[in-house]
């Protein structure tokens, strides 16, 4: 999830990766030569890792799509994955170098191009990167895109998005976006799973949120999403959790102007509110 700041949580740290290679939308080309034999293998072993444990707890569209990334002992070249994402969905990944600005970002989704990060973590990070990497933008948000109907709510996200920054939103928008699209639950038929990218793609919290008794899992209201507020650097205290992607598509798919004007005359709610 290449994103501005403000959604992703790292609004103190300057942004990583080379931004000299951006264009004025802030995409690029992924420099796929760049990569080294370290890189890919780092890619190796986490797509092992996560792979082995997204059973039983990733949701069966995630699992079912998984495979359309292509092989997994290398990262995977962007236009190879276009070449099978555009002709299911309409959708295309795009290279940038890091983290960009709401506008851009928003803009990219609401025409269908959802913006990945080229570069790798290092080693030191494997377990935890601040910044989302190849890794987490691709194995976390991109087999998702390949169901029609979560496609078209990311693409109706990112027109919210547009306007969301127009009215001054964008802070509430971000709490859906990571409560849903990064963090978010989905009751199957044979129980809880994961689709939010946040999870699918850490070791920890993929366990932690489906089968922990720990956090509160509740029911999406848009409102009550909006009004609480995240942390960036423990597992979530509070998850919510959709019956379906339409049900995703239905809550979200309103007009938002009215319910931002309601949550801003509401108290905020801290992540670990009952």
């Amino acid at each position: 999830m290449a994103v501005d700041p403000v959604v992703y949580g790292a609004s103190e740290r300057p942004p990583r990766g080379d931004y000299s290679r951006a264009q004025t939308d802030y995409t690029c080309p992924q420099h796929y030569d760049a990569y080294t034999e370290a890189d890919h293998d780092t890619w190796r072993r986490l797509y092992a890792r996560q792979a082995a444990l997204v059973k039983g707890r990733a949701c069966d569209v995630f699992i079912d799509a998984l495979p359309s990334l292509g092989p997994s002992h290398h990262i995977p070249r962007f236009e190879q994955i276009n070449e099978r994402l555009h002709k299911a969905t309409g959708w295309e990944i795009v290279g940038v170098p890091g983290l960009i600005p709401e506008v851009p970002f928003f803009t990219l989704l609401a025409n269908r191009k959802f913006p990945v990060t080229d570069w790798i973590r290092r080693p030191g990070e494997f377990d935890y990167i601040v910044e989302p990497d190849v890794f987490h933008d691709l194995f976390g948000h991109v087999p998702l895109l390949f169901n029609p109907v979560f496609a078209d709510h990311m693409q109706e996200y990112g027109k919210g998005g547009v306007k969301a920054h127009g009215l001054g939103a964008c802070e509430l928008l971000s709490r859906l976006y990571w409560y849903t699209i990064e963090f978010g639950l989905i009751r199957q038929d044979d129980g809880l799973r994961a689709y939010g990218a946040g999870i699918l793609s850490s070791p920890g919290e993929l366990r932690y949120a489906v089968e922990s008794p720990e956090p509160r899992r509740l029911p999406l209201d848009v409102e009550r999403v909006m009004r609480t507020r995240y942390k960036i650097d423990t597992f979530q205290q509070t998850y919510f959790v959709i019956d379906s992607f339409r049900d995703l598509f239905g809550k979200t798919a309103p007009d938002f102007t009215p319910i931002y004007e309601r949550v801003r005359q509401m108290q905020e709610l801290a992540a670990h509110a009952a």
